[in-house]
């Protein structure tokens, strides 16, 4: 059963609280942020890497510790990936990375910026690049897991993106 919108961002707010003055309180962290939720876990970006924690409490541990940094994280509807935008050679590209850890894989190569905006139901990511617009706006993309070419999707100019639950929509 899909949980609503209002819903997650209650719980993400909560357990980030929760995260920030009890995991972190000895080191005096401030600024946990960009959450996302799967089914049993939390993502997050606390001082340009990626950690999570289980949503029921306990220990957070880092999902990330590259040179760089990592923003935007994103889990994927079955909650086996997390989908970043890492910025490690000065350039913003698309990787993934299993929720319980291991090495992140790249999935976009192009010299400009791409932005992780999230996940389609069946499991593609999709990200807002300027590449293909000479006055730099940002376009929506999609690509699988597979990496390769990404597909341009129909919508002249965004920032932010969405889709809906079932598919059918994009908000943006």
């Amino acid at each position: 059963m899909k949980t609503p919108i209002l819903f997650k961002t209650v719980i993400i707010s909560i357990l980030g609280l929760i995260l920030s003055v009890h995991v972190f309180a000895e080191k005096g962290t401030r600024l946990l942020h960009e959450p996302d939720i799967s089914d049993d876990l939390v993502v997050f970006v606390y001082a340009g890497d990626l950690f999570t924690a289980p949503i029921s409490g306990g220990q957070a541990s880092a999902l990330t510790t590259n040179i760089g940094s990592e923003s935007g994280p994103k889990f994927s509807p079955d909650g086996k990936y997390v989908a970043f935008t890492g910025e490690y050679d000065g350039n913003s590209d698309v990787y993934i990375i299993p929720s319980e850890g291991g090495l992140p894989i790249r999935l976009t190569w192009h010299p400009g910026s791409d932005q992780v905006q999230g996940w389609t139901p069946d499991g593609e990511v999709f990200f807002s690049s300027s590449r293909f617009n000479p006055n730099r706006r940002s376009q929506l993309f999609t690509i699988s897991l597979d990496g390769g070419y990404p597909e341009q999707l129909p919508i002249p100019q965004m920032a932010l993106a969405d889709y809906s639950p079932d598919g059918n929509y994009i908000a943006y």
